[in-house]
């Protein structure tokens, strides 16, 4: 079974930084950056999330515009994409509002057995190639992940990023939290440039496609 469409989603600072200084909740992109965000929702089967992000967010975005939801509606798909939640324990406070939110949630690690209270599934994760071949065999073809960046380190790492969609943000803020994390090693692979457009508040989009030797 061939891999899904992996697309990495995130607003970045002019300096690459994800946070400010202090750390906290990444949400530093404005009402053109959710746009383009929630567009990327609809295009989606499937959210990926790390279990970090989910504990410090407290929930996963969802898509509110009425053109995109009647778009999926259209498409005879469920009005939100599955939220896979990445976690080597499966633990979480049952009082998040994520599990409140009206979307499908699974569960992926390595020592899984079954689904905890809250997840519809729970599938294994011992090697990303095999664990996203499930997923595009369940019905999952199209994937955007929303972080963390440790997450996108490896994802990027062992090269099943397909498309980088970057919303860059006009701040300068400084500090330690990139996007990437420290110390990660990447292939050489370039990224040709396929759509950019100028949003509200001044931020870019731009979305790169990876070029695969």
């Amino acid at each position: 079974m061939p891999a899904p469409e992996l697309r990495l989603v995130l607003a970045v600072s002019l300096d690459g930084r994800l946070a400010p200084p202090a750390g906290g909740a990444a949400q530093i992109g404005g009402r053109g950056d959710r746009r383009v965000l929630e567009e990327a929702l609809a295009w989606a089967d499937g959210c990926l999330i790390g279990g970090r992000t989910l504990r410090l967010h407290g929930t996963t975005c969802l898509i509110h515009q009425p053109d995109l939801l009647e778009q999926r509606a259209q498409q005879g798909k469920p009005p939100q994409p599955a939220a896979i939640v990445v976690s080597r324990s499966g633990r979480f406070d049952p009082q998040l509002r994520f599990f409140a939110q009206p979307l499908q949630r699974w569960l992926l690690g390595p020592d899984l057995r079954q689904a905890p209270a809250g997840f519809a599934a729970a599938l294994p994760l011992q090697s990303w190639r095999e664990a996203l071949a499930v997923l595009a065999g369940r019905g999952l073809q199209r994937l955007v992940l929303l972080g963390g960046a440790e997450l996108a380190g490896v994802l990027l790492r062992e090269q099943l990023v397909d498309e980088l969609q970057l919303t860059l943000c006009p701040l300068l803020l400084g500090g330690q939290h990139s996007w990437l994390p420290a110390g990660v090693t990447l292939d050489s692979s370039g990224w040709r440039l396929e759509h950019m457009r100028r949003l509200e508040g001044e931020e870019l989009l731009l979305r790169y496609r990876c070029l695969r030797g």
